[in-house]
């Protein structure tokens, strides 16, 4: 079977040259990089050893569920990799995914490794990326082979894996969840609900490029209230508990029973203080 890699990109070229960069480097090149570009101007990249289709898709705001779904759709291989395009996949990490999709039907989740702010600017090695790279203080990956995860809500979207016929069997992302957040937890409990396993996948590992961030995300604030509401609507309880927290701690939103309140829109001074400085970076930065 072969593999299509996907990723969706937002005025983000320099990641996605990088993220192109390290499927040139991998012992087991995709047979095609689908880009679905939401960039306010065309983003372009260099021949690759592998076909490359960049679909244009005008958008407003980040429709995440959106452009993942119209990346599966124009996908022509049975194993679908996802990355997001910030993440640089390390040699091992789309044959490791795919040689497990051979073996198990199953929803698959790679290993993200933090980047600091100075990581992978320009030239790089993996050796470099792995020893400055953090992993992520909650998700545990085994040393090799496969770990199932019974919590579905530690699915994440950065880099993951399923064959074609799963995706399609679930109905793709759900695109009712509008913008950024909740539409990937919700994916995820939805493929638990068939029964269908989380595996975490050691040594399939990809490295997370610092970008810009908030703490919370207090830009994507609309989003995430919205979503959150029609997440709790489906499953009965809060997803993003983190967020939604800090929010409330701010006097942002109020939870009322089964009720999500937004009380105010955030200050600018508290804008200017939720972004996370560079020198300030962790890495439970997303």
């Amino acid at each position: 079977m072969g593999i299509s890699v996907l990723t969706i990109v937002r005025n983000r070229s320099l990641h996605l040259a990088q993220l192109v960069e390290g499927l040139q480097r991998s012992d087991r090149q995709p047979d095609e990089l689908i880009v679905v570009d939401m960039s306010d101007d065309p983003v372009t990249l260099p021949p690759a050893q592998f076909r490359v289709h960049i679909d244009q898709f005008e958008a407003e705001g980040l429709p995440l569920a959106a452009a993942r779904n119209r990346a599966a759709s124009l996908a022509s291989n049975d194993k679908l990799v996802f990355l997001d395009v910030d993440c640089i996949p390390m040699r091992q990490c789309i044959g490791l995914l795919a040689d497990t999709l051979s073996e198990h039907d199953a929803l698959l989740c790679a290993d993200i490794r933090y980047l600091g702010p100075d990581d992978a600017r320009s030239s790089w090695t993996e050796t470099e990326l792995l020893k400055r790279g953090r992993a992520h203080p909650v998700r545990s990956f085994p040393d090799k082979g496969v770990r199932e995860e019974a919590n579905a809500g530690l699915f994440w979207s950065l880099a993951f894996a399923l064959r074609r016929k799963t995706f399609q069997a679930l109905c793709g992302f759900d695109e009712e969840f509008i913008g950024y957040g909740a539409e990937d937890t919700d994916f995820g409990f939805r493929a638990a609900a068939t029964g269908l396993k989380l595996l975490f996948v050691g040594q399939a590992i990809a490295c997370h490029q610092y970008h810009d961030s908030y703490d919370p995300p207090l830009q994507h604030l609309d989003d995430i209230v919205r979503n959150a509401r029609r997440f709790h609507t489906r499953w009965k309880q809060w997803p993003m508990e983190g967020w939604l927290g800090a929010f409330e701690r701010l006097g942002i939103v109020q939870r009322q029973g089964d009720k999500l309140v937004q009380l105010r829109v955030p200050t600018r001074a508290e804008m200017i203080g939720a972004k996370v400085e560079p020198a300030n970076w962790t890495s439970d930065q997303s």
